[in-house]
């Protein structure tokens, strides 16, 4: 399973950045083939490390193939471009591969 992951930090304008989230970014996101889940978190306290974390958003793609499928769409690269427009200087995007320790 892979990952593609968006931490966000605080918005000055937190209303806005979930009205935009809401209306019109997860509409582009959840048009990108082969994304399986979307979980998102608000996050309400950081216990350690940086703080000023407001936002972490996880997209779940089943296998490498689809993801890497995913990345290359006209749908993905929507979404991309509205994310750095909206908030490009709050974001960072990280991908992994889901691995079980246990």
């Amino acid at each position: 399973m892979k990952k593609m992951i968006a931490l966000y930090r605080a918005p000055e304008d937190v209303q806005a950045f979930l009205d935009h989230y809401r209306e019109v970014h997860m509409p582009l996101v959840r048009k990108v083939p082969g994304l399986t889940r979307v979980e998102l978190t608000r996050i309400e306290k950081t216990v350690v490390g940086e703080k000023g974390n407001f936002l972490l958003a996880e997209l779940v793609f089943a296998t490498p193939e689809a993801f890497q499928a995913a990345m290359r769409s006209p749908e993905n690269a929507a979404a991309g471009a509205d994310v750095m427009a909206f908030a490009g200087e709050l974001v960072t995007v990280m991908t992994g591969e889901v691995i079980e320790l246990g």
